[in-house]
């Protein structure tokens, strides 16, 4: 079942309940948040299109990779009533605790979100993604896609002392996540969906997945369409997941290429895309200013809605892998997602909830423990 909150930022948190369990709300300073999945409908100004042999390479990784993939997903061993005896009070805490965050910071609803996709993209949603470095362990945090960028580690360390207060060594840090990302969309506007649990948490953590299988703001279409079915999900999941972008913030590193490059081809020299522009620029010159952030959704930035794929088509898309999911050559399919999420609030909230249900079942094949603390494996 589908819950869609209001649309306006300021009622949805004027109108949160912040209710304790057991303890006060604790308000968490804001921090900066960086949602960016990547992708590439025909950009006019292009006439090239692939080659078949390219094609033909990508159809036999992509069917190969799928198959790879199903192998290590067991969404059987997941259920929603897993904590119901154990721990019952387990997504009550998990939930007041992110009202507190969201409440404090609209922007920690994109930073949570982020740390569940990264973590489902290396080795499953095992909660490798946070692990410190140790002696013995090399963690992913300072993967190229995470390094000076993924936040939230401080928000998961209280969720997670919260939660083994209440049911020591039962709630793993893994289901923390997936249950924080739902009820982060849902609390920013967005909808709400039943979130399967009984992960494990991995005893390792790898650097090189990381690297490889996170997808980044310069690979093309082809490449984030094969990554994704990689991971067992669709051309049509890949589509909805990053319409997460509606709330997410991108550093100008990421989009300075965009912006100096060929926003003005794609958004066809609109006079009010003209004036976007000129903000993000300022925003983002073309010598520093690395870090500084730019809202991805300039619209509604801290609500979870669909105006992210109005932008898509007007040309407007802050990176260009995202805007090449409506202006790349090679892009029909999702181009037409584009269109029907932009045309239809209900269908993209329910493909977004289906396809995070989906990510979500992705596995760890290796198994795992229930970790006492999410940063570092139990001794």
């Amino acid at each position: 079942m589908l819950v869609h909150l209001p649309l306006d930022s300021d009622h949805v948190f004027t109108q949160l309940a912040i209710t304790s369990h057991k303890s006060p709300c604790m308000l968490v300073p804001p921090q900066q948040s960086l949602i960016h999945i990547t992708f590439h409908r025909k950009r006019e100004h292009k006439t090239n299109m692939p080659s078949s042999k390219s094609m033909l390479l990508f159809m036999c990784f992509v069917f190969g990779s799928l198959m790879q993939s199903m192998k290590a997903q067991d969404p059987s061993k997941l259920t929603l009533d897993y904590y119901t005896k154990t721990c019952p009070h387990a997504q009550q805490i998990v939930r007041t605790e992110m009202e507190c965050f969201v409440r404090a910071e609209p922007r920690n609803a994109a930073i949570m979100l982020r740390l569940h996709f990264h973590d489902c993209f290396v080795q499953g949603c095992d909660g490798s993604v946070l692990l410190d470095d140790t002696a013995t362990l090399i963690g992913e945090k300072q993967a190229e896609q995470n390094v000076n960028s993924l936040k939230g580690f401080d928000l998961v360390d209280k969720i997670k002392e919260k939660l083994e207060a209440e049911c020591p060594g039962v709630v793993t840090c893994a289901d923390l996540l997936a249950i924080a990302a739902r009820d982060a969309v849902e609390l920013v506007g967005g909808p709400y969906w039943d979130v399967p649990v009984g992960r494990l948490d991995s005893k390792a953590a790898s650097l090189d997945l990381a690297n490889t299988d996170i997808p980044t703001a310069q690979q093309g279409l082809l490449t984030l369409i094969s990554k994704f079915w990689a991971k067992g999900l669709s051309a049509t999941d890949m589509v909805a997941l990053v319409g997460s972008h509606t709330i997410g913030f991108a550093r100008c590193a990421n989009y300075r290429d965009r912006i100096y490059g060929d926003f003005e081809q794609t958004s066809k020299y609109n006079p009010s895309s003209e004036t976007y522009l000129s903000k993000v620029k300022e925003t983002c010159p073309l010598d520093g200013g690395d870090d500084n952030i730019s809202a991805m959704d300039y619209a509604t930035p801290a609500a979870f809605d669909n105006a992210f794929y109005e932008q898509l088509i007007k040309g407007e898309g802050l990176l260009n892998s995202d805007q090449e999911m409506w202006s790349s050559v090679v892009s029909s399919q999702t181009a037409d997602l584009v269109n029907k999420y932009w045309a239809d609030p209900g269908l993209f909230f329910k493909q977004f909830s289906d396809s995070m249900v989906k990510m979500g079942n992705i596995t760890n094949p290796e198994g795992g423990e229930v970790r006492k603390n999410c940063r570092f494996v139990n001794t």
